[in-house]
Formats: structure tokens, sequence, C-alpha cells
């Protein structure tokens, strides 16, 4: 099957030119990727990737990346956080569409991880909501996808603030 994914990444120092980056990529299977350098230090790719699962897409690429640039530590792997411009593009309806459904429903639909001028939602989360109103049927790969990369985003975040997490647990034994 295959799967759209954008992971990225913050770049080891010191950085290495474009070209040698890019070749680097090529070299370690990051061939079916479009790779962005728009900010120094940081690399975005695009991955369109076949493989039997999401989980097995994604991991496959983020060891190419890392075996290309050791020391490259993930910072966000995408689809996750959406607006509801987002979501309306994955499931074919408009944005005010989305934004009726939401509105409709507030009660049911998903908590935001961030709300405020514009809200950010996983991903996961909205389109499990609307799996189970049963109006809209999501590919099987965009629902995997969206899960694998959650799954991901939280390990990552757990892991930049276990110090806190475990100062948290030792002010809470005391």
């Amino acid at each position: 099957m295959e799967y759209i994914f954008t992971l990225r990444f913050q770049l080891p120092k010191p950085l290495l030119p474009e070209d040698e980056l890019l070749k680097q990529l090529i070299d370690a299977g990051c061939d079916d990727a479009l790779v962005g350098l728009g900010v120094p230090g940081k690399v975005a790719l695009e991955f369109t990737r076949e493989a039997s699962s999401a989980q097995r897409a994604v991991l496959s690429a983020i060891r190419n990346v890392q075996s290309a640039m050791p020391g490259a530590q993930l910072t966000e792997a995408a689809p996750d956080l959406v607006g509801l411009t987002d979501v309306a593009d994955i499931i074919g309806v408009s944005r005010q569409n989305m934004r009726k459904l939401m509105l409709s429903h507030s009660s049911q639909f998903p908590l935001p991880v961030h709300d405020g001028k514009t809200a950010l939602w996983h991903l996961a989360d909205v389109l499990e909501w609307l799996e189970q109103r049963g109006s809209y049927a999501i590919p099987d790969a965009t629902r995997e996808l969206a899960q694998v990369t959650l799954r991901l985003n939280l390990q990552q975040t757990m892991q930049r603030y276990a110090h806190c997490i475990a100062s948290a647990a030792d002010g809470n034994n005391q």
C-alpha cells in the first residue's frame, strides 16, 4: 500500500552543504521523498512510500534519514496535528461543511489539542469520530497513518519531557 507522510528533523551541527545532504539522503534510500531545506538546521521530507503497513513505511523512512544524517532528531511526523481545512481536504468536503459539522456536534466533537485563533486536533481523533458517525468512509491507509503519526509524536514528546515527568513524579512521592 502507498503512504504519503511528512517527517521533520532537527539536523546535527555542523551542517552539511545542501548538495551533499541530498546525495546522502538519496544514497540512504530516501529517493521517494521531496526534501525541504528552507530553514537552516532543519529538514522536512514528504515521503510517498510503499509498505505493508503505515508503521513500516514511517519507521523505515526514519531509519533511512537517520542513517544518512546520524544525530538528526525527529521533531514531527505528519499528518497528525490538523485544522478543519486539513480535515476537510482529507475527507473531501469544504472547509465550511467541516466547520458546520464541528459546530453542530460541538459536545461530541473531539477536543482540540490547541484551541485559539486556529484550533488544532489530532487527525486520528477526528477521523475516528467521523467514522463512528457512519457518514464518512475513511480509507484504511489514511486512518492507519494518522494513528501511527499520533503515537510517534506522543512518544517523541514524552521522551523530550521525560525529565519533567520524572521531577513531577518525584515531587508527588515526597
